[in-house]
């Protein structure tokens, strides 16, 4: 039986990606025409996804960018994130995440290029969408408009980028790995409510980008008033339609969404491979030669970065490598070979422009020509619903519906979208190292509700609270006290309005309500009934921020926090609280007393017992934990907490709040692919929390003992949280006999080089392959994580155990020469289960 192992073919599958390694003493020119973006001279078709390196930590930035060169990419694509490297006029950053140079360099000795999206206005589903909020505070400005005062900082901060790209001699032209450049971000769609000065600010900055000289093209995307020589982009679930405002610019894709970002109270988003691929294909079909995955690698919402309102912590974005840095199957495998492909047409897709040909009712073909009798096509089914045959060039081909089959020679299908052949992973098999945090081991410390310390201040009003905390602090004090004279009712309804995100209501120190919004509307009202004691009462209102406004007109002026308070008696009488004296106190007591610090871990503030309190509101819990054995990341699984913040070894890893669910219903068992996608379509995790895992990367925990901290705003058990780190996973492969013959072994004007398709199994690096637990040639039923024999059955079991045990990879070809025929005539199924391990 020939079984072999695909490292060879990985090599030759690499060397065929294997674009520009800037060598830093060579420059490179990148110009554009109306095809492609021309690299010394050549037209280049180039795969790019997108990685924030803000989003991991530089330990996992070399492993997270050989997955994606492995994956068949030539350019990684990032934003640049103002505000993590301005914190303070003036003063800037670019340490640890922040490193933007080491990014940056670490891409090149890798071999890939970079698009470096500068802004500075990233949207990003970042904290105030990437600005410094001391921008917010200068008198008189007013952002992403012809206002002077902005358009100073803004080209200060570009040139101090491109400056320091320059000195570190980055771009191409130096020998670097940037080709590309963006200024501004989406502005289009924001545009109409800026009017004139908004048209006005889009030529400054096209102007303003020119004028700093880095010798690579400027992009903006989605800007169709894009001036010249700045090439506009298109983002979006689909860009084959999309046309540059100029015949002399390219057809590029910035975002293209690999699923969507999450929100707490949400259903979790997810795009079928299957669409993606058929997105991909069809851009490419339609004259595309620049797209990029927004996002190929999401990562993490680490500290207080998430944007808002009610950005998630996990910025997994259903992509090709997961939060956690693991090829995410068959979405990474299905897309490789899509890139493959299409690399094999890459010198037909430079020569020309597509000529078009009408197959049928939502069927076409594009083919570009190297020359009268060489050319490469596309054939593509865009009907949501039927399958079709169709004739192209004399033969019968199959198109599934919302498919394209790539033909690199007009002839012979190495790839369709929809017949996914890679390897599936079977996430909720995963194994993990699992650590309960032991219930005599916490210390807690109790916060008292209301003002806590000397440095509160009084006013008149209700004060809105991004301007009172500058966002140094998620939290604000709002305390006021309510006299009750004799004879007035005692009960009474309290009707309280908040511009957002989210309030404890405590009367006389005890709680009576909590309110919240949600990503949509981050506004919510409460209409509770209290009972207040005749003479003073006090009212003490802690409102809390889920990230700052990242995307909108105006946004950096949308506010937060409370702006009405009402009591209601009995009869419909109205008292507004809201012009009578409040005490204001920015932040909790325990951040000012530093309880998240590793040097306070010993302080006496912390109260230690044989059983930490559970569901008690503005608690602070703190224990010490031995990080499971691994060299892999770790997870925090915080599902028996509320809301609130977590911190291990003083390292933020974010906001968590499982206790808010999504809503029972939207959600779909079996998603369809065909048609088209929006974030609502394939929704999972329907009445469950957007998220109860937390990532914790391995360079933040230590051999010995670490500490995690945690301030629970709502009440949760601390108990029943556990620490856990992944030591494998059960790996699927389905293959039929009709399926396509891998990408890779195509050879250009030879053919395939075999004409069986091939199951491939590949474990993460370092892992192998433990076990076998299933293998069946013939017609197996069921799906992957519940496979069975079916009536026809050859048993290959010890055949595959010893081809693949033991090895990181290998592969089985699907034909009857290898594996018998079990039920001649009748097309066959190859289908293994194996699980990899460390």
């Amino acid at each position: 039986m020939d079984m072999k192992t695909p490292l060879s073919l990985a090599l030759v599958f690499v060397s065929v990606f294997a674009v520009y390694c800037f060598d830093r003493a060579l420059s490179t020119t990148v110009t554009y025409d109306h095809r492609a973006l021309v690299i010394d001279g050549k037209r280049r078709v180039l795969q790019s996804g997108s990685i924030h390196y803000p989003r991991s930590t530089p330990e996992v930035w070399p492993e997270l960018i050989r997955k994606s060169k492995e994956g068949g990419l030539d350019v990684i694509e990032t934003y640049v994130f103002w505000n993590c490297h301005e914190p303070v006029r003036g003063e800037y950053y670019f340490e640890g995440r922040f490193d933007l140079v080491k990014f940056v360099r670490t891409v090149q000795e890798a071999g890939l290029m970079v698009h470096l999206r500068i802004g500075p206005y990233a949207c990003a589903e970042w904290n105030y969408g990437g600005f410094p909020l001391w921008l917010h505070f200068i008198p008189g400005i007013q952002f992403r408009t012809t206002n002077d005062l902005f358009k100073k900082e803004m080209l200060r901060f570009l040139a101090k980028i491109v400056g320091l790209m320059k000195e570190e001699k980055l771009f191409a032209s130096q020998g670097g790995p940037i080709i590309l450049a963006q200024v501004e971000n989406e502005y289009e769609l924001v545009e109409w409510a800026y009017g004139v000065a908004g048209e006005l600010y889009v030529s400054w900055a096209a102007e303003a980008a020119i004028s700093l000289n880095t010798t690579v093209p400027w992009v903006m995307c989605r800007q169709e008033d894009a001036p010249d020589p700045i090439i506009n982009t298109c983002n979006g679930f689909y860009c084959d339609q999309f046309t540059p405002n100029s015949p002399s610019k390219p057809k590029m894709w910035t975002e293209n969404y690999s699923g969507w970002f999450k929100s707490f109270g949400y259903p979790i988003p997810h795009r079928p491979v299957e669409d993606l691929a058929f997105a991909v294909a069809r851009f490419f079909e339609m004259g595309g030669t620049f797209h990029n995955y927004y996002m190929y690698f999401g990562g993490t919402n680490f500290g207080r970065t998430a944007g808002g309102p009610l950005v998630a912590t996990s910025y997994d974005y259903d992509a090709p490598i997961d939060e956690y840095g693991f090829i995410r199957q068959p979405k990474w495998g299905h897309l490789r070979d899509l890139h493959l492909a299409i690399k094999h047409c890459e010198e037909y897709l430079i020569r020309s422009d597509p000529t078009h040909q009408q197959l049928g009712h939502n069927l076409e073909a594009h083919i570009y020509y190297k020359s009268s009798n060489k050319c490469a096509a596309f054939l593509a089914n865009y009907d949501s619903e039927l399958d079709a045959n169709v004739t192209f060039n004399g033969n019968l081909y199959f198109l599934p519906a919302w498919s394209v089959s790539i033909l690199p020679d007009c002839k012979n299908v190495i790839f369709n979208t929809a017949k996914v052949v890679s390897q599936r992973i079977l996430a909720h098999t995963t194994t993990a190292n699992k650590l309960i945090l032991s219930a005599t081991s916490w210390s807690w410390y109790m916060e008292k509700p209301g003002v806590w310390g000397n440095n509160s201040f009084t006013e008149s009003r209700l004060l809105e609270q991004i301007n009172t905390t500058k966002d140094t602090s998620d939290y604000l004090w709002y305390t006021t006290s309510i006299n009750i004279m004799p004879g007035q009712s005692k009960e009474v309804f309290l009707l309280i309005k908040s511009l957002g995100h989210a309030a404890l209501i405590f009367v006389n120190k005890r709680l009576v309500a909590f309110g919240y919004g949600n990503h949509d509307d981050a506004s919510f009202s409460i209409n509770e009934k209290i009972s207040l004691v005749e003479g003073n009462n006090t009212l003490d209102i802690l409102s809390m921020m889920v990230g700052l406004q990242n995307f909108g007109p105006w946004f950096d002026v949308q506010g937060a926090g409370i702006f009405s308070v009402v009591l209601i008696d009995p009869w419909n009488n109205n008292y507004d609280v809201s012009a009578e004296e409040w005490t204001y106190q920015v932040g909790l007591e325990g951040e000012y007393l530093g309880l998240d610090k590793v040097i306070h871990a010993n302080s006496s503030l912390w109260i230690k017992g044989s059983v930490p309190p559970i569901n008690k509101t503005l608690i602070w819990y703190k224990v010490s934990f031995l990080a499971p054995q691994s060299n892999g990341p770790l997870a925090l699984n915080l599902t028996s907490m509320g809301k609130g913040q977590a911190w291990v070894n003083g390292q933020s890893i974010g906001r968590y709040w499982p206790a808010y669910l999504s809503p029972s219903e939207g959600c779909t068992e079996n998603c369809d692919y065909r048609g088209e996608y929006d974030s609502t379509k394939c929704q999972k995790n329907c009445g469950q929390p957007a998220q109860t895992l937390y990532h914790v990367p391995r360079s933040w925990v230590h051999p010995g003992q670490n500490l995690l901290v945690l301030h629970e705003e709502l009440g949760g058990d601390p108990t029943k949280i556990s620490v856990l780190t992944q030591t494998g996973q059960e790996i699927c492969s389905f293959v039929s006999e009709d399926d396509p013959q891998p990408a890779d072994f195509w050879i250009p004007n030879m053919g395939f080089r075999s004409r069986s398709p091939e199951a491939r199994l590949t474990c993460e690096q370092g892992w192998h392959i433990a076990s076998i637990n299933f293998a069946s040639f013939g017609s197996p039923q069921g799906n992957c994580g519940a496979l069975s024999v079916g009536t026809c059955h050859a048993d290959i079991l010890s055949m595959v155990q010893k081809a693949c045990i033991g090895e990181e990879q290998c592969s089985v070809p699907v034909s009857t020469a290898n594996l018998g025929d079990p039920c001649p005539g009748v097309l066959k199924t190859l289908a293994i289960e194996a699980i990899c391990s460390d």
